[in-house]
């Protein structure tokens, strides 16, 4: 794909995202590797429903600004995920409602902050970790995303928000939506008793899917 064609898909899925009230203000971010190593990221202060394809932030494999506007101060969450996950491509970063009061419950598995809930959420999302709250730009944050040694392509930042790479641009946000949604679920069910999927029946999405998820961390 063109730089030009993913500068407007950028411009694009933000709309996307902010109209449906995923990520308020100017929160959120959203990034895509270039194949010269290099990235285009959203702006610093910029909301996502109101981006200018000229106005992303290009930056060289070094990190340094080439042309565009100042680049978000969330670098660093990219950059970790970008060092550990080698099929990475693109990454999302929203301050999404549900997702963010998900990490403030008491009983979330920091290993897996979600069950086996349906089956989108195993195929888009996978296993999600939670990381302990640092403030924001705090480089610790990115630390212990790198910490997590790659076994994860969606995390929650403690009382922040999710974090989610993806192969291209559109996997990363249909995975961070997913997730959304799930925590969204999550909340509606909690303490209900709930029928999550099986152990059986993870096993048997494993077999037909490219899935990343341990039931034996299932809640």
């Amino acid at each position: 794909m063109t730089e030009t064609k993913l500068r407007e898909q950028i411009c694009l899925y933000g709309k996307s995202l902010f109209d449906r009230g995923l990520t308020p203000g100017s929160s959120g971010n959203i990034s895509v590797r270039m194949p010269d190593g290099g990235w285009l990221v959203t702006p610093t202060n910029a909301s996502l429903g109101f981006l200018d394809p000229a106005r992303i932030s290009r930056l060289d494999a070094r990190g340094s600004l080439v042309s565009g506007d100042k680049p978000t101060k969330e670098i660093p969450l990219h950059s970790a995920l970008y060092d550990t996950v080698p099929e990475s491509q693109a990454v999302v970063h929203l301050h999404s409602t549900h997702s963010v009061a998900l990490t403030m419950l008491p009983e979330i598995d920091p290993r897996a902050a979600l069950p086996a809930m349906t089956p989108y959420y195993l195929m888009r999302a996978g296993q999600t970790a939670l990381v302990p709250y640092y403030r924001p730009g705090d480089p610790a944050v990115a630390d212990a995303i790198r910490g997590l040694a790659g076994r994860y392509t969606s995390v929650l930042l403690a009382n922040h928000g999710p974090v989610v790479t993806g192969r291209d641009l559109e996997g990363a946000v249909f995975a961070t939506e997913e997730l959304e949604e799930t925590a969204k679920l999550y909340l509606l069910l909690r303490g209900t008793n709930p029928r999550y999927l099986s152990p059986a029946q993870v096993e048997e999405l494993k077999q037909h899917f490219p899935i990343n998820f341990e039931p034996d961390h299932n809640h």
